[in-house]
């Protein structure tokens, strides 16, 4: 098709959108329930997280309801320059609280109430103090957040501020060296009356200027838009620093200002404190405003002005593009007072060829001397793991190829040759060598756990064997390594959270199966020793017995493809019935076909439904086939969207093809479902295949001309590349869908490309076009669904419709001649 004549259609296409906005039908409809075998699923309570002290003796749990209300959704809310905020309470509108928490024993595994916690508690912001003895949090009243503390060995609770404290911009306090004081942020008490938007009277236009400089950025939503957004902006991101001690005494720190990172050296000595400034921008969201790096002494006496970074509007094109200057400063763990940063060596310009692109630099206290050369990297860096002045290991990373180079380097020697010891696809899960395993320093900092020659590492073993996480010993000589430790993964699986102590061999594990919840045990790997410290129970007995296996097959070009199946309880497999089934999945871009075929799930893993699970229709009496393989692959020069619609089909494809193979399912009534990325996959296999009865499409983008400058891996922008725009895109195609649609998409929808609009404009399309669809859209919510209204009645919609469409869709054998 021409370029002309693939204008003309589009233009068409948006014609046809804009006359039928109009004629939308509407359906008045409250909330709804699903079926009650969903609904007792999607109310069965989440297992408590677990936080724990470096020492592995003391440990909190945190309860969290599954869902917030639609009426917490309905409280007051801005959106500003990329942060969403409750401008009455002074924190994230979209923070998710925990309710409870409780103190956990490690070696008795005895929980104990925390006396004196808030009623109707609303808690977050969980910290560990400095000395591992103390928890401080936040507790969020109707009118503000406060800051508590907790002993977690003797646990005394104490409150110790009124609830004033400023969290629009992630937590609102930091632990002190002491671990006696907390520096906290305190909401002006002059501060301005917001602007109320709805009611202001504008003094002119809004303008936005260009001098022909590029700036080709996402589609970012929650932006400023005019001198309005602005100023509540400044009024709610400004804050004062205090500092308050455990008894609740308070004090001046720091003047108000916009504080966007704020951070005490290992010694505690030295404070760093990263501000915010203007001019605003209405392209980009806060973190790329202006911004000014200090450093002061821990009294509050200022040291030296860091770094200053001037408005990022304008970044060459490419993910991996960055600016030019010093960068991602941040503390060495092994020394007192030292930063370190990265500074690019190929002008920021990912689309330049150079032998290194970064460099890493060093200064020390008092931060007036020359900087000194660490390491340069190949790659974009990462991160360092220290350890000594002689051993310390680098990571960066490059997107374009997926390749990640680790290298052993001494520190103390700039004159030295860093070795790569791991230079690997990042992509390739089979040849992970685990991470390094880290302990805690004298300084409270972690860095990694040396013994002797030897490092450790914990990894999660991905293989064509299956899943069988390890421990391994690195000797650094002679770059060896010995297994201490792996999983069998026969009938478990298990997860090496976290090592306590690897002389000793004692590891944090947590370890499930299919029907056993997932519960948390001391492993010592070298006596062999199993002990479990926690004892949740199962609220998902009603899908324990369902059958489920991991499936491997292959596409039709010989790439190897696999898929998690279950069966609904007391299906007989001897027998085969052919059910309804409804397949689930998420395409992801890769850059070689032995890594895109990897299988990085376990049949062992707990049979765990979250709110946008298909696992509820198992119970439902259909096959369902989850965490189905859609790769997408585009080796050596070609990119993976040069292929991007066959390789869907080809996948989809590939899984019915094996489950029908195995006697499951009936293949005339299969239905596809996608959140995100994953719903514009669904669009576009109903629009350009037979294979399927139904789709769900949740929250995703249709129209990839609205996102012009690229979306999820395509960093093309649609002037260079306006073919590949089009023929992904399902609104183009919008006349070839002939498959019964169901669109959901929340109505404050934050994620960069999945505007609200594009689930709209695209069902005025098809509705335009004569298609079978539905658009349903959820008051408040955001790119996840978390109001128990909204949720539940995604799942009455998706359950409804599968039924409709896809269960009782006639039978092939049923039909007569």
């Amino acid at each position: 098709m021409s370029i002309n004549s693939t204008i003309m259609r589009y233009l068409f296409l948006l014609v046809v959108t804009f006359f039928l906005t109009s004629l939308t039908a509407q359906v008045d409809l409250g909330y709804q329930l699903p079926h009650q075998d969903i609904l007792e699923l999607a109310d069965a309570p989440l297992p408590p997280r677990l936080r724990i002290n470096a020492e592995a003796t003391k440990g909190v749990l945190l309860y969290r309801k599954s869902f917030k209300s639609i009426q917490e959704l309905s409280e007051e809310e801005l959106r500003l320059a990329g942060l969403r905020i409750n401008p009455i309470t002074n924190i994230s509108s979209r923070q998710r609280y925990y309710y409870d928490a409780t103190l956990l024993d490690i070696k008795t595994g005895k929980e104990s109430k925390i006396e004196g916690l808030p009623e109707s508690a609303r808690l977050s912001n969980f910290t560990m103090s400095p000395d591992q003895q103390k928890i401080a949090f936040t507790h969020t009243t109707t009118r503000g957040v406060e800051l508590w503390v907790v002993n977690i060995f003797s646990g005394d609770l104490s409150k110790l501020t009124e609830d004033n404290l400023n969290a629009n911009m992630g937590s609102p306090f930091t632990w002190m060296k002491d671990s006696e004081t907390i520096v906290i942020k305190v909401m002006p008490k002059e501060r301005p009356t917001l602007v109320n938007v709805k009611t202001a009277v504008p003094t002119g236009p809004t303008i936005s200027v260009n001098e022909g400089k590029k700036a080709q950025n996402r589609t970012y939503q929650d932006l400023l838009k005019n001198k309005n957004d602005e100023a509540n902006f400044e009024a709610l991101a400004t804050c004062e620093l205090y500092k308050v001690n455990l008894k609740g005494e308070s004090q001046p720190f720091m003047p108000a200002s916009i504080y966007s990172r704020m951070s005490f050296s290992p010694d505690g000595e030295y404070f760093m404190a990263t501000t915010v400034s203007k001019p605003f921008s209405y392209l980009v969201p806060y973190r790329r405003f202006p911004s000014s790096t200090k450093m002061y002494k821990s009294n509050g006496d200022l040291v030296t002005t860091i770094l200053d970074v001037p408005l990022i509007e304008d970044l060459p094109k490419g993910f991996m593009s960055t600016r030019m200057g010093p960068r991602n400063h941040r503390w060495r763990a092994d020394k007192p007072a030292t930063l370190v940063w990265a500074e690019a060596l190929d002008g920021g310009d990912a689309n330049k060829a150079f032998e290194y692109r970064d460099a890493v630099y060093q200064q020390e206290a008092p931060f007036d001397g020359p900087k000194d050369f660490l390491i340069k990297l190949k790659n974009r860096f990462s991160n360092i793991e220290w350890g000594t002045d002689d051993v310390a290991i680098a990571n960066d990373y490059w997107w374009n190829t997926r390749n990640t180079k680790s290298y052993i380097f001494s520190p103390s020697d700039e004159k030295q040759t860093p070795e790569i010891i791991d230079d690997r696809n990042y992509q390739d899960r089979y040849s992970d060598p685990g991470s390094f395993v880290e302990k805690r320093n004298e300084y409270g900092q972690y860095v990694l756990d040396l013994n002797g020659d030897k490092l450790y590492r914990l990894g999660n073993g991905f293989s064509d064997e299956g899943v069988k996480p390890f421990v391994d010993a690195y000797n650094l000589k002679t770059k060896k390594t010995e297994r201490l430790y792996h999983a069998d993964g026969i009938s478990t699986y298990e997860d090496l959270s976290f090592a306590i102590n690897m002389k000793q061999g004692l590891i944090l594990s947590r370890i499930e199966s299919k029907s056993d919840y997932p519960n948390y045990y001391l492993r010592n790997i070298h006596t062999g020793n199993l002990k479990q410290i926690t004892q949740f129970e199962n609220p998902f007995k009603a899908i324990q017995n369902v059958h489920k296996e991991v499936i491997n097959y292959k596409r039709a070009d010989g790439l190897d493809l696999s898929a998690t199946l279950y069966l609904p309880e007391g299906y007989d497999m001897n027998e085969k019935e052919k059910l309804p089934m409804l397949m689930w999945a998420y395409p992801r871009e890769y850059k070689d076909k032995s890594t895109a075929g990897q299988v990085t799930s376990s049949p062992n893993e707990f049979t765990f439904p979250y709110y946008g699970s298909p696992l509820y229709w198992v119970m439902r009496g259909y096959v369902v086939l989850a965490d189905t393989a859609f790769p997408i692959v585009g080796e050596g020069d070609e990119q993976p969207n040069d292929s991007f619609r066959s390789q869907l089909v080809a996948n989809a494809k590939a899984a019915i093809d094996a489950v029908d193979d195995l006697g499951y399912v009936d293949r005339e009534r299969v239905a596809v479902g996608g959140h995100s990325y994953g719903a514009f996959m669904v669009a576009n296999l109903l629009s350009h295949s037979d294979l399927f009865a139904a789709g769900i499409a949740r929250s995703g983008a249709y129209n990839r001309t609205l996102t012009p400058f690229g979306f999820q891996s395509e960093e093309r922008n649609y002037w260079e590349s306006p073919e590949v725009y089009y023929t992904m895109s399902p609104f183009m195609h919008a006349d070839k869908m002939k498959t019964p649609l169901l669109l959901i998409h929340g109505q404050a929808d934050n994620n960069s490309g999945t505007y609200p609009m594009q689930s709209e404009r695209y069902f005025n399309a098809l509705k335009g076009l004569g298609a079978t669809v539905r658009l349903v859209m959820l008051p408040k919510e955001s790119h996840g669904y978390s109001a128990r209204e909204s949720v539940l009645h995604m799942l009455w919609e998706q359950d409804t419709w599968l039924e409709k469409y896809v269960k009782n869709k006639p039978m092939v054998s049923d039909i007569k001649p």
